[in-house]
């Protein structure tokens, strides 16, 4: 049994003291922020064959420079976590590093689910009606997916081509994604043949996202899982962000193809 004497004594240090302080929390280590995926493809992937005589002349006397992205779900942005991770918003944003002074803006007119045919409808209302310098048409991914009629895309799109180019606009064609759904088409390697034959036939610009993003798996710089979501089709953020930057250093060596590595030594920046 305790004396009585002890509890008393000890019940006066307690309150001339107070409560013993508990030791400082340590603080909870924040982690690091998981470094941005390197996008880094030869220029001979990015280029697109082609000069862009209006945008060039609306930059070189100081006007602004409008830009129509056309095309389906991957345009749209599907798979994407929001609006300003799709492909067209990030390319306003690289190309607004690489063109500072230029009052640029690039509309987002893609539409889900639409194939070739359907798209070609809207060049009136979505391209030309908007003042476009530019357009950029996504084209080929709901005809291979869907095993569709590769005839009437080919002259859907050359349809559209002409239109855009009798308006005086630049053109710049985008082919299929590198994706697990779309490799497992046999018929995917004839879209991306036909799509760079009419490209060369018309005299327009392609940007060659298959082989953009078949170059950054192969070389082992992203995953697959790093570029396609969950649905083997539509891109994940870091992939429009990736056919992005790279499309925005492609409309730059456009612009100034002397300066362009021919070679493809330098990398997309």
């Amino acid at each position: 049994m305790i004396p009585r004497a002890f509890l008393s004594a000890l019940t006066l240090l307690l309150t001339v003291s107070g409560p013993v302080p508990s030791p400082a929390a340590e603080p909870v280590p924040v982690p690091a922020p998981a470094p941005a995926p390197e996008c880094l493809v030869p220029r001979t992937i990015t280029s697109l064959s082609s000069t862009l005589p209006r945008v060039a002349e609306r930059i070189a006397a100081g006007l602004p420079l409008r830009i129509v992205a056309l095309g389906s779900s991957s345009t749209a942005g599907a798979g994407a976590s929001a609006p300003d991770r799709a492909y067209p918003a990030r390319l306003a944003h690289y190309l607004g590093q690489r063109m500072p002074g230029v009052a640029l803006t690039v509309l987002n007119k893609g539409i889900n689910g639409e194939t070739d045919d359907q798209t070609v409808e809207r060049i009136g209302t979505d391209v030309l009606a908007q003042k476009a310098d530019l357009l950029i048409w996504q084209v080929g991914a709901n005809t291979v997916l869907r095993e569709g009629d590769f005839a009437v895309s080919e002259a859907s799109v050359r349809r559209g081509v002409e239109q855009a180019r009798a308006a005086g606009l630049d053109v710049v064609l985008m082919d299929l994604q590198y994706a697990p759904k779309m490799l497992e088409k046999t018929r995917a390697g004839d879209m991306l043949t036909q799509i760079s034959h009419l490209a060369n036939e018309e005299h327009v610009g392609l940007f060659r996202r298959f082989a953009v993003m078949r170059d950054l798996v192969q070389t082992q710089r992203m995953g697959v899982a790093d570029l396609i979501g969950p649905d083997g089709v539509h891109q994940t953020d870091a992939g429009y962000d990736c056919v992005a930057r790279t499309l925005a250093g492609g409309i730059e060596d456009a612009l100034r193809p002397a300066n362009a590595d021919a070679r493809g030594a330098a990398p997309a920046r």
